[in-house]
């Protein structure tokens, strides 16, 4: 399994990153901390993980919905939709998937730091690639329960 999600190198540090060399992190001019105390709520990952048809999605949608309707920040993203663009290039071999779950991870640290609560509806059957997903993010790969202002830490 290849190292990803790992830490942000320092603010304008020349870092080489796979193909690309001599790229800077730019730290965002609003950070997730301003955007949470703006929305009212942190931002967070929710996995939803399991077989083909086993109701991922519906259910990822059904609290998507509901958090919306009370005002949340909120976004599915969901497997199939993500093949149709994003991953539209990758297959189903176990090399495939490993990248496949590799790039949702970035594309859900995006939305939480944009201040959104990210649903994720994928088949990911690695544990080694979910943990790499939350490798970084302890705290942040949970959802936050807006009825008793709980956190409710997500368990592999």
């Amino acid at each position: 399994t290849s190292s990803f999600m790992a830490a942000s190198p320092t603010y304008g540090e020349l870092t080489n990153k796979g193909a690309s060399t001599n790229i800077a992190w730019h730290e965002a001019s609003v950070g997730r901390d301003e955007r949470s105390k703006q929305r009212g709520h942190r931002s967070a990952i929710l996995w939803f993980t399991g077989l083909s048809g086993s109701g991922k999605s519906t259910l990822a949608n059904a609290v998507n919905a509901a958090l919306f309707e009370r005002g949340l920040a909120t976004y599915v993203l969901d497997g199939d939709n993500i093949r149709h663009g994003r991953c539209k290039d990758l297959g189903f071999s176990d090399a495939d998937r490993e990248e496949n779950i590799r790039r949702i991870g970035e594309v859900s640290k995006l939305f939480t730091d944009a201040g959104v609560i990210c649903f994720t509806s994928f088949i990911s059957p690695y544990r080694a690639d979910r943990d790499q997903v939350r490798r970084g993010r302890e705290g942040e790969v949970a959802v936050e329960d807006a009825a008793h202002r709980r956190e409710i830490p997500l368990r592999g």
